[in-house]
């Protein structure tokens, strides 16, 4: 049973810890450095990326994030988490500062305001065949990717149809949307899998 942590900063704590249970995953809060250790995989949840980013630096735990997730800890980051995790931000706040990991330029805010939120049907590759019925709240969108970022799931329907909103690189993945908002455990049972095959590779290495 791998133990995934959630990052305890802001956001949807509970719901994310409740959706890996379901999955078959030992879980733990994380807030300090100190509570990395021992964890096999981690969940970034959504919340306001800036104000992520300020009380991760407040509690002294960016930068050994950020070397926990260079030495190949599994890591999943949705809405602000898939800023968290990405390398490059477009419309960030002055100075707003990432954990990194994945080679993308993410759009904060990029559909909109609160109000705009909204649910769309969103098809996952390698997530089941049925189409993901996702939330979007105040939700980015990647509008780049690097070489080594496999697209998982674009928007559909609508003006911002053909958007990236899932994607993956290595034992690293990321979602615009909530997952953890509704009863379909699919993302987070593909990120408890991607866990599970990163402590069967050899040290150093990570799933492809």
């Amino acid at each position: 049973m791998p133990t995934i942590g959630v990052l305890a900063l802001q956001g949807d704590v509970r719901e994310h810890l409740r959706a890996l249970r379901s999955c078959g995953a030992a879980t733990r809060v994380v807030r300090r450095p100190e509570e990395l250790e021992g964890i096999d995989g981690l969940v970034l949840p959504g919340g306001e990326s800036t104000t992520m980013w300020r009380l991760a630096r407040s509690f002294d735990v960016l930068e050994p994030l950020r070397k926990r997730i260079s030495a190949g800890l599994p890591a999943y980051g949705s809405c602000a988490g898939m800023i968290m995790l990405a390398d490059r931000i477009a419309d960030g706040a002055a100075g707003q500062e990432t954990v990194g990991g994945i080679d993308m330029l993410v759009r904060r805010n990029a559909f909109g305001r609160q109000v705009d939120s909204f649910e769309s049907d969103v098809r996952l590759a390698g997530i089941g065949t049925a189409p993901y019925h996702a939330v979007f709240i105040r939700a980015p969108w990647v509008e780049a990717v690097g070489a080594g970022v496999e697209v998982l799931g674009r928007t559909a329907t609508g003006r911002s149809a053909g958007r990236i909103v899932a994607v993956r690189q290595g034992n690293l993945m990321a979602t615009a949307f909530h997952p953890e908002l509704t009863g379909d455990h699919r993302v987070h049972g593909y990120f408890v899998d991607l866990v599970r095959r990163a402590l069967d590779q050899p040290s150093g290495e990570q799933e492809d």
